[in-house]
């Protein structure tokens, strides 16, 4: 059963910082370029980053270049985005994912809840 469990979310003030976690199983995690999401309530996804398997090569929304990060440890099958610099519009619940269009990948994990205060 493929399982992408995120954690490391939390309350912020602007300004500041989180390490957030993705930890995968039930997949070859290094066979696949993961992606780092983010959704508030009542809008559409958005793609935040994204990372290829071997980490050549990482993606970023211009809103969060320059203040996030996203590294990978394929032999703990974890990904780790890096929130630098948060602010306020950052909030939102964070998800990592796998390629959408391969039906392992359909369905959504729990994600983890970011909130920046001013």
């Amino acid at each position: 059963q493929v399982q992408l469990v995120e954690s490391g979310g939390g309350s912020a003030q602007s300004g500041g910082s989180l390490r957030l976690s993705c930890v995968a199983s039930g997949f070859t995690f290094s066979a696949h370029g993961i992606s780092w999401d983010r959704q508030v309530p009542g809008k559409e996804h958005e793609l935040v980053a994204s990372i290829t398997r071997t980490s050549r090569r990482a993606n970023y929304l211009a809103a969060v270049k320059g203040r996030f990060t996203i590294s990978r440890d394929n032999d703990k099958t974890t990904l780790y985005p890096q929130m630098d610099d948060l602010k306020v519009e950052d909030t939102a619940i964070y998800y990592c994912s796998g390629p959408r269009y391969l039906p392992i990948f359909a369905t959504w994990g729990q994600g983890t809840q970011v909130t920046v205060s001013a």
